[in-house]
């Protein structure tokens, strides 16, 4: 019976780049001999070490310039955005804007000046002609009571009339011009949002102040100035405002609250 060959593991193959194969090999005869070759190899890998690592300092002094960099533009960034907010008010009055409110100063001080006048000319009128004067330059009583009935029945102001119930006093031309600049002239003296800044708060505000104005005694309630366009709410809003300013008085001394016209001193 043939013997059986025992099961060998064949040799490796040694690396075509081995250090062993390199020193044996005949094609590099000038190779030296033993380890002196790793001596050449070692000294070109410090070479390229020292290169290395130039790269990487050259690589972390980049990284601190950029963080440098960042620093500063971030700090540049944060400084523009609050000038932004401290310093631009694309809002801010300009020039313009004061040579308007100069304008609008003198046409409101004009406005007051020319209603004081009126109110010193409607004070100013005398009773034209007593029962005495008109029975010595005529003769005639009739002449004279109606010379009498015309100064009985003349305003008080030249801004109101006293009316019959339930009808609206008409108003003259020169009335209703001097109603409307004691009217703004009031409005002066009220809260900014009564002055403009609502058209239609200054316009309930003016129905307001007709509204007391055209009744008998100046006096109202609340329920009388309510109107289509003017509601409660509004009208006690107007009233509250003007019994700030104590140009209108408020009193409920007889269970029903009253409005009583004071006027702006």
């Amino acid at each position: 019976m043939a013997s059986q060959t025992p099961h060998r593991t064949p040799l490796r193959r040694i690396s075509q780049g081995s250090l062993l194969r390199l020193s044996r090999s005949g094609a590099y005869p000038d190779a030296p001999h033993g380890l002196g070759f790793l001596e050449p190899a070692m000294s070109e890998f410090t070479d390229e070490t020292e290169i290395l690592q130039t790269h990487v300092e050259g690589l972390k002094h980049l990284s601190d310039t950029l963080t440098s960099f960042n620093e500063s533009f971030a700090s540049w960034l944060y400084v523009m955005n609050m000038n932004a907010l401290t310093v631009d008010w694309p809002q801010a009055p300009h020039d313009g804007s004061f040579m308007l409110a100069e304008k609008r100063a003198e046409q409101n001080a004009i406005a007051a000046m020319e209603a004081i006048q009126a109110q010193a000319v409607a004070k100013s009128i005398q009773p034209s002609l007593t029962v005495d004067e008109t029975l010595n330059e005529t003769g005639d009583p009739e002449a004279t009571f109606t010379a009498n009935s015309a100064n009985s029945s003349a305003p008080a102001k030249a801004i109101t009339k006293k009316v019959v119930k339930g009808k609206k006093p008409k108003l003259t031309a020169k009335e209703k011009k001097e109603r409307a600049m004691e009217l703004e002239r009031i409005i002066t003296f009220l809260p900014l949002e009564f002055r403009g800044s609502d058209p239609t708060l200054r316009r309930n505000m003016e129905a307001v102040i007709e509204g007391i104005w055209d009744t008998e005694s100046q006096t109202v309630k609340l329920p009388d100035l309510i109107k289509a366009d003017l509601n409660q709410a509004r009208a006690n809003k107007c009233l509250i405002a003007l019994v700030n300013r104590k140009i209108v008085t408020k009193d409920s001394s007889t269970g029903t609250v009253l409005y009583h016209w004071q006027g702006v001193a």
